[in-house]
């Protein structure tokens, strides 16, 4: 038969070898069902929290028709409307000679508006002399919002100049 040795004897029967198990398979599996756990875990987490969200608030019963409408309650002391302050939309600090330099122009803003560009030095504004940031921050205070006021700038390169600028309000 074929298979045999010719002598007739039957030896022992030869298997071919088994593959060999791949070492990462273990760890692989592991991790993988490590992944899906905690997936399911946050699933649930998740799910609980929007049943929870889902339950109304207790209902107010509602006013029947041709009922009379509450007032809300009113405070005795009423916030204080906040004082109106008018703002060019500059930051300025004080130049080395008189006069408030221009650091920075909000844009947009009355500043911007007008004209100024960072490294203008203000000389008057209003016809009030400026001798610091200070004296540029009292003369806008004490000016109008939305009227126009004269300005006197010195730009970077040396040239004088009058402007126009109308102070605003900061919303």
């Amino acid at each position: 038969m074929p298979g045999q040795e010719p002598g007739g004897e039957h030896g022992p029967v030869r298997r071919p070898p088994a593959p060999r198990r791949r070492r990462g398979r273990r760890l692989a599996a592991l991790v993988c069902g490590g992944l899906a756990g905690i997936v399911l875990i946050l699933s649930g987490v998740g799910l609980a929290t929007v049943a929870g969200m889902t339950r109304q608030a207790p209902a107010e019963p509602r006013p029947q028709p041709g009922a009379q409408a509450r007032a809300a309650p009113t405070s005795a002391a009423a916030p204080a409307p906040v004082p109106v302050r008018p703002t060019l939309g500059l930051e300025v600090v004080d130049d080395d000679r008189a006069g408030a330099r221009v650091v920075g122009v909000h844009v947009p803003g009355p500043g911007y508006t007008a004209g100024l560009v960072r490294g203008d030095v203000l000389l008057t504004f209003a016809g009030t002399r400026l001798a610091t940031a200070t004296d540029l921050a009292r003369a806008v205070a004490a000016s109008d919002p939305g009227r126009a006021v004269p300005l006197t700038v010195r730009h970077a390169t040396g040239t004088y100049q009058q402007l126009t600028v109308t102070p605003g309000i900061v919303t």
